[in-house]
């Protein structure tokens, strides 16, 4: 009966130790899970971050295109107004001489 009753106590103390050695698997694997997602979230957040930023990238593009279209129009009238007006227009001084 004696030896029964050690052999059930030498039992329990290496399934103790599993328990404790499962607890600390659990925990780390706990802690991993949690960076992890972290990580996940903090990814997400900066693929949200870059989509933004080439959005506006390509909108200041577009509206850049725009006021150089519309810079070009505006030159060639004022160019257009200046041939128009004789103010502007080149004399020959020489040919005046003459």
């Amino acid at each position: 009966y004696r030896s029964r009753k050690r052999s059930s106590k030498v039992e329990r103390a290496p399934a103790a130790m599993m328990n404790a050695d499962m607890d600390a698997v659990e925990a780390e694997n706990q802690v991993e899970l949690e960076e992890k997602t972290r990580l996940i979230n903090q990814v997400l957040e900066l693929q949200h971050t870059l989509e933004d930023l080439s959005a506006r990238v390509d909108a200041v593009k577009e509206e850049n295109l725009k006021l150089k279209s519309e810079n070009q129009v505006l030159g060639q009238y004022i160019e257009n107004l200046m041939s128009a007006s004789s103010v502007f227009q080149t004399t020959d001084t020489k040919s005046k001489r003459k």
